[in-house]
């Protein structure tokens, strides 16, 4: 039989400085995708999306993007909408599977009991699902080393509990699901803004409401919650 292979890609919203109300959550995000699952038709047909919309070879980075800053800064909002749009049902559409991990700042005093109680949420959410991680013979996990703290985390959870796990390091715009990653990221962050009625301005602009952003947008990503 063909050897199974998970590829696992995590992203992060968040930091591990001090708790700020901007910033109440540290949130880490892990699309899985079973290799078997053929996705490069999609992959294919997002990348044309991107070209025709003025954005080739470009990562997504949908926090900016729905705020409109860094190269999105200029952009029209219907332009970043169609940006934003052309992610979400790239990812919607895919065979895949996500689990997502969040941490309030505020019950964190120091970087040591933020590590401790993301490590041990991490260990958890593997371990509530052992059956589906270990149904393959290899889990690969992708991460772009952009916090060395996270990056800790995620080699000592994953080598404690298999043995079957390896790690690669990844540039955002060589890899789709790592920028899917990154959207399921802002997604639940803006899902637990959405509840606590703290959308700002240019979040209501974008979505036209918490009503919509829930409608259109939230119910269909949280289907492939794992």
């Amino acid at each position: 039989m063909p050897e199974k292979v998970l590829s696992v890609f995590i992203d992060e919203s968040g930091d591990f400085g001090p708790y700020e109300a901007h910033s109440p959550y540290y949130i880490v995000s892990m699309v899985l995708h079973d290799q078997a699952a053929d996705i490069s038709g999609d992959i294919a047909r997002f990348n044309e999306h991107l070209q025709n919309l003025g954005y080739p070879e470009h990562a997504v980075h949908t926090g900016p993007l729905i705020r409109r800053e860094a190269v999105y800064a200029n952009d029209l909002t219907e332009d970043r909408k169609r940006l934003f749009n052309a992610l979400f049902h790239f990812t919607r559409r895919l065979d895949i599977r996500y689990a997502c991990i969040k941490v309030r700042k505020r019950d964190c005093p120091d970087v040591i009991s933020m590590t401790a109680q993301l490590s041990k949420k991490i260990a958890e959410t593997l371990r509530q699902h052992e059956a589906y991680w270990n149904s393959f013979d290899r889990v690969i996990v992708y991460y772009d080393n952009g916090q060395i703290e996270l990056t800790k985390i995620i080699t000592s959870v994953f080598n404690t509990l298999y043995t079957h796990v390896e790690f690669r390091k990844v540039r955002p715009v060589d890899y789709k699901l790592f920028q899917s990653a990154d959207l399921i990221c802002t997604m639940e962050l803006l899902a637990e803004k959405a509840d606590s009625a703290s959308f700002t301005k240019s979040e209501q602009e974008f979505f036209g409401s918490v009503r919509a952003f829930r409608k259109d947008y939230l119910r269909t990503l949280e289907k492939k919650k794992l």
